[in-house]
């Protein structure tokens, strides 16, 4: 009988003595992976540190700027009056700050440093407006934008000196929220970050900048990263960025993550902050697309061609762009870690000893492996990382040869790998059959959705249970061949994927690393050759479990909640069982030895157990739902009225595949509209009901409900949302049309066109498509600015309406969002928000607050010019 293969006559304790020797690192491992995925810093209240009398980063401070922005002024959503008010605030405040940085200036120039080569300070502030457009791909659609008026608020912070404003960094938060969020923490927290990091620097005695630093307070990321686009291509000072730094939040607690470093220098640089939160998979994930999402660094990195890093709060992120972004749902301590690392960054960028004037002539992109590790952070390039794996693989082969001599050694690995490889395919497998039974067969789809961790549970037995039966159906196999096979697939993993410059590698790397210590010790404790001692999995598997449950925490935080509001039509259940399959081989990849340590009568037996535990699960689950007050199913209102047809609607859908969308529906119109049956509305780009939130609207389910007529509200509307054409030229013998179309919109914001033609040429870009195609124009722009144009040439000869041009339009009142515009007086509310404050009143009482519902009115119509 094989070594390690029979029972366990041979010395080995039994699976429950053998669990229990081994509890200890079980038990201590995923307390410290949870401790550390929430070390954060103590929020500070004092703006001056007791000790030093020297300014310090104050949480405290920055939630009042959060609390100020989300809750004193309101949502601001681009175009509204609280957009306005956001504005001028801001502006104020950088005056007031610029008052504040002169008299330290003066002060330092008074006592003399500031002409002997001291302290010297310069604060510059500007309010930018302008208008512009630029084309925004997003989810696989082409999306064209223009906005109008537009501003952001500018401070540059110097040493006064030309070749001290020659290069600098830009630090960069947007000022604006969302449609149906306050945006305490997206992102208005970040934006308190930028005025306490600018308080602390201008407040700290002796210190000045080698190299300038520009806070970019821009105003408009939420409406297509509108802001940053204006500043990339507009302000004075924008051709100076050499390097950017991008706050943002897709959530409102924990650390801030780092997950976008694209050059070797920045990379290095982040290595100077004191509290390191950031990997190379984050990295690559987000520059692979398979997040559609983005941010302002879209704009910086291709209208000024530098490079960066961008930074996002991600904890909790059920609250991203919902109503509950407020400051009261914002974690302790994320505001001073993100303070702090990002003063410490800004420091020494601007300091003496900064790479900024290396990065004036290009820069390197990044061939750097980097993650952090209980605090620390570790880095190095990808050539150190080849020589390193490749040595691991080869030592890997070199200690199996020396421990393990005779003929058939390597047929016998072959064996090994291949039950290696079926534990990962089982290991996936089952986890996916439970999601298609919980979705399938028993309609509880996302019961996982209320609690980001549930999912390990949901899924972490069924992993098991794959991995187990797997091998019971595979056959016995050494218990040593499994063990080197494992770290034979992790060590050739980790050296081919680096080959081919994917830096991600080096988690298998550190899965193997420890593992080939331990097989090299293994002799040490082992009682005779071919046995494996538990001080084996001792010392093999604290480091990579601890690293791949680490690595767990973040990756479900996220991907939890934004798998579960990405469109019915997704198997959010079965990305989530993969995603927590993959990762869960990893962390407790000890299982695949252990099933082959006591004998197949043995692995019967966890097979059974877990088969069991998967039931349970799957039953305690099949009695959750998916949704509670804090981890809210999202919903989408529009009443809309078109001044064409004369038509009103209430239009509803929701953007995730738990059941239930169709008997909210179907009760919302019992309750409210009395009328005919909601009809399921196919979404696509020629649906102009959506088109407010184009291209997003692609994820949703849609119902139309027909409301009962009332010419007089949609007539009121008639004069005010008018689509012209002027200038308008036709050229008959070369068979185009020269055109201006006009929008005017009076009392609406984030107005869209919508037509279908062959454009030749247009004032957005100078590429467009080079087809008759389908084209959605969106705009955003300032408070009470009522109109926008653009200039285009079509070819007449490729349309079927000749040089005729259907557009439809559509635009949001002003004044018609809920709970956005609940301060509008009762007897200034239009129809649309009449409506909304009872039936928001009512969802919130029939779905016991589980919910999170943006009400928006709309004003639509199809002009033909």
């Amino acid at each position: 009988m094989a070594p390690g293969v029979g029972s366990y006559r041979q010395g080995h304790w039994g699976p429950l003595k053998s669990l229990l020797a081994l509890s200890p690192i079980l038990i201590a491992v995923p307390l410290l992976a949870v401790w550390q995925h929430n070390d954060l810093p103590t929020p500070l209240t004092e703006l001056v540190d007791p000790r030093t009398n020297l300014p310090q980063i104050s949480e405290a401070r920055i939630l009042d700027i959060a609390r100020y922005l989300s809750e004193d002024i309101g949502y601001r959503t681009v175009g509204t009056y609280e957009h306005a008010l956001a504005d001028g605030w801001l502006h104020g405040q950088v005056l007031e700050f610029q008052k504040e940085c002169q008299k330290a200036a003066e002060a330092a120039a008074g006592m003399g440093v500031g002409g002997s080569g001291g302290r010297k300070l310069e604060c510059e502030v500007w309010r930018q407006q302008g208008s512009g457009s630029h084309r925004f791909d997003m989810m696989g659609k082409r999306v064209y934008k223009t906005y109008v008026n537009l501003t952001n608020i500018i401070v540059r912070i110097s040493n006064g000196t030309p070749k001290g404003k020659q290069n600098a960094i830009l630090v960069n938060a947007h000022l604006d929220s969302t449609l149906p969020s306050p945006g305490a923490a997206d992102d208005a927290l970040c934006v308190g970050v930028m005025m306490d990091v600018m308080r602390v620097l201008v407040g700290t005695p002796g210190w000045s900048p080698e190299h300038a630093i520009i806070f970019l307070f821009n105003n408009a990321e939420e409406s297509l990263q509108d802001g940053s686009h204006l500043y990339s291509t507009q302000h004075p000072t924008a051709p100076t960025v050499r390097t950017v730094i991008n706050l943002e939040a897709a959530g409102t607690s924990g650390r801030e993550l780092l997950f976008q470093a694209t050059s070797e220098q920045m990379v290095q640089a982040y290595a100077h902050v004191p509290r390191p939160y950031g990997t190379i998979l984050a990295n690559d994930i987000f520059r692979s697309g398979f997040i559609l999402s983005d941010t302002d660094f879209r704009q910086f990195e291709y209208y000024l061609n530098v490079t960066g890093l961008d930074m996002a709060f991600i904890g909790n992120s059920y609250l991203y762009h919902m109503r509950k972004d407020t400051v009261e749902n914002i974690g302790k301590g994320a505001g001073q870690h993100m303070g702090e690392n990002v003063l410490a960054l800004v420091k020494y960028l601007s300091s003496i000893v900064s790479p900024l004037p290396t990065l004036a002539e290009g820069y390197t992109p990044p061939s750097t492996v980097f993650f952090s590790h209980i605090r620390s952070f570790v880095l190095f390039s990808f050539t150190t990382a080849k020589i390193m794996y490749s040595s691991l693989f080869v030592a890997s082969l070199i200690m199996i040869r020396l421990q393990k001599n005779g003929q058939g050694l390597w047929k016998e690995q072959l064996r090994g790998v291949l039950a290696v490889m079926s534990a990962h395919v089982g290991g996936v497998v089952v986890p996916n059959i439970v999601a298609l039974v919980m979705t399938k067969v028993l309609g509880k789809g996302m019961s996982w959705f209320s609690n980001e961790y549930s999912a390990i549970a949901l899924y972490g037995f069924p992993m098991l249970l794959g991995v187990l039966f797997s091998q019971y159906i595979f056959g016995p196999v050494p218990e040593h061949t499994i063990l080197t096979s494992l770290l034979l697939v992790d060590s050739a993993s980790a050296f081919v994927l680096q080959s081919v410059g994917i830096g991600s590698a080096v988690f298998f790397f550190i899965l193997a690393l420890p593992l080939f210590v331990a097989l090299s010790l293994n002799p040490i404790f082992a009682w005779g050759k071919g046995r494996i001692s538990l001080m084996t999995y001792a010392i093999g598997y604290p480091l990579p479990m601890l690293t791949t449950m680490m690595l767990m925490l973040p990756v479900t935080e996220f991907f939890v909640p934004l798998t579960g509001r990405i469109g019915a039509e997704v198997p959010a259940d079965n990305i989530i069982a993969t995603i927590v399959s993959v990762l869960g081989l990893k962390t407790v990849s000890f299982a695949l030895p252990f099933a082959h340590r006591f004998g197949r009568k043995s692995l019967g037996r966890a097979v059974a157990l877990f088969s069991v535990f998967t039931i349970l699960v799957m039953a305690i689950f099949a009695m959750r739902a998916p949704f509670d007050a804090m981890h809210q199913k999202r919903l989408f209102f529009i009443h809309s009225k078109n001044i064409t047809s004369q038509e009103r609607c209430l239009h509803i859908s929701g953007a995730d595949s738990a059941p239930g969308l169709e008997d909210i529906v179907n009760e919302v119109s019992h309750k409210f509209v009395k009328s005919e049956k909601p009809a399921l509305i196919e979404m696509s780009d020629d649906n102009p009901d959506w088109a407010s939130l184009y291209p997003f609207s692609s994820f949703l389910t849609a119902y139309k409900i027909l409301l009962p007529s009332s010419s007089q509200d949609v007539s009121s509307w008639t004069d005010k949302f008018i689509v012209t054409a002027e200038n308008d030229i036709r050229h008959v013998e070369n068979g185009t049309r020269s055109l201006t179309i006009k929008v005017y919109h009076p009392g609406l914001i984030w107005t869209v066109i919508a037509f279908d033609a062959h454009v030749l040429k247009w004032s957005l870009d100078d590429f467009p498509p080079d087809e008759y195609a389908r084209h959605h124009i969106r705009e955003a722009s300032f408070y009470q600015i009522d109109t926008w144009t653009v200039d285009l040439v079509i070819d007449t000869t490729s349309n079927p309406r000749g040089g005729g041009l259907r557009i439809d339009f559509v635009g949001i009142e002003e004044e018609g969002m809920w709970p956005g515009k609940q301060g509008v007086a009762a007897e200034n509310r239009g129809e649309a928000l009449m409506l909304f404050e009872n039936l928001d009143g009512w969802l919130d009482d029939r779905l016991g607050g589980t919910a999170d519902a943006l009400l928006m009115g709309t004003v639509a119509g199809v002009a033909n010019i």
